[in-house]
């Protein structure tokens, strides 16, 4: 497939750069055409072949969870302070919430939560039922997903690091690729082409025609 050849090939690039002395992500770049992100938001979870890491994961519900780093609705009140409140929200990736509770959280958390994009989502982050189980199924869920939205004519995201195999992070490269595609009004015609950087780097163009 001319794409994952041409992902290979810019891989191959990226790596001849000077190296870092840290795990550099490696972002991928949807940029869009003919396509109005004002009309048609895009905002959905993709299920990635290849875990990027293990997010940090808090949840708001009723009692605490072992499995999972809890704030519990009495614990809501301490977060009208501002500091501890951006403390909070600095110190995790991804949130969830108990269902019932999502009317207090949005209160309490929401201005914070909201314009960062982590507030809790129906589409994966809401509890209707708090057990072990639930608990856990979501948390491996999360960990294997990635958000894609639009913003100002382009998707923006990390897909891999760059101590991953190429194989892996071609994979779920075309993973988020595809459902991109699909969840476009005119699929294949809204993309314009895709870069693909790492961390310190300039992105490389691949055209995709």
């Amino acid at each position: 497939m001319k794409l994952e050849e041409d992902l290979k090939k810019a891989l191959d690039e990226l790596r001849k750069e000077r190296k870092r002395k840290f795990d550099q992500s490696v972002d991928l770049i949807i940029n869009l055409q003919k396509y109005d992100i004002k009309k048609n938001l895009l905002n959905l979870f993709v299920k990635i072949p290849y875990k990027i890491k293990d997010k940090k994961i808090c949840a708001f519900l009723e009692t605490k969870n072992k499995n999972v780093e809890t704030v519990t609705k009495d614990e809501f009140k301490k977060y009208s302070d501002k500091k501890a409140l951006k403390k909070l929200v600095n110190s995790f990736d991804f949130f969830i919430s108990q269902a019932n509770l999502m009317a207090s959280v949005a209160t309490t958390f929401g201005r914070v939560l909201g314009p960062l994009g982590k507030m809790p989502s129906p589409q994966l982050g809401v509890i209707m039922e708090v057990n072990d189980k639930t608990i856990n199924e979501l948390k491996e869920k999360i960990n294997n997903s990635v958000r894609v939205k639009t913003k100002e004519g382009s998707i923006k995201l990390a897909i891999g690091r760059e101590s991953m195999k190429d194989g892996e992070i071609i994979e779920n490269i075309a993973t988020v690729y595809n459902a991109v595609t699909k969840a476009l009004s005119r699929e294949k015609d809204n993309i314009k082409n895709i870069e693909i950087k790492f961390t310190m780097t300039k992105p490389i163009k691949i055209n995709i025609r």
